[in-house]
């Protein structure tokens, strides 16, 4: 009976050892102090706030047609200067979500390029295409080159957002 227990114990060290964990960080609102962030559209009320390394993953693990309800927070990189229909927040480095805002129910300012925010809304993978692509860059005040440069459609992450925080 003895070898049977430490055959157990010894087994399931072994299983425990080899599990690999991935490390989410998050929080929730509840953490925040709400009047330091001007609140756009729906309250954001999660009690998971997922960090940008966080979401990336859960970005990684979409299919196109997945979709997912999350809430995370992010640096804004590119917003819509003729009047603020989108911005482009940070994942990583080199990678970003497009954030649009549910049936167009409220806008953001157009000045908030690198302000944190806090965007909550429904997650999800697509193939963007050239035309809209090149919408986006007119949007985004881009040259003429850079939009005549842009021939190929792109997979995307995006987020159509019922609720938005941004730091005051």
């Amino acid at each position: 009976m003895k070898k049977i227990i430490l055959f157990i114990v010894v087994f399931s060290s072994i299983l425990s050892c080899n599990s690999v964990q991935k490390e989410t960080t998050y929080f929730s609102t509840g953490d925040l102090v709400l009047k330091d962030y001007n609140s756009f559209g729906a309250k954001v009320s999660s009690d998971t706030i997922y960090d940008q390394k966080s979401i990336t993953e859960i970005y990684k693990g979409l299919k196109e047609g997945d979709t997912v309800y999350t809430t995370f927070l992010s640096t804004v990189q590119d917003v819509c200067e003729v009047k603020g229909c989108w911005m482009k927040i940070a994942l990583t480095d080199t990678e970003e979500a497009t954030v649009r805002f549910k049936a167009y129910g409220f806008f953001v300012p157009m000045d908030l390029k690198k302000d944190t925010v806090i965007v909550q809304g429904k997650a999800f993978v697509s193939e963007t295409s050239i035309a809209d692509l090149k919408h986006l860059a007119e949007d985004a005040g881009k040259t003429e080159d850079e939009i005549a440069a842009i021939t190929v459609p792109k997979m995307t992450y995006s987020l159509v957002a019922d609720g938005v925080l941004i730091k005051k």
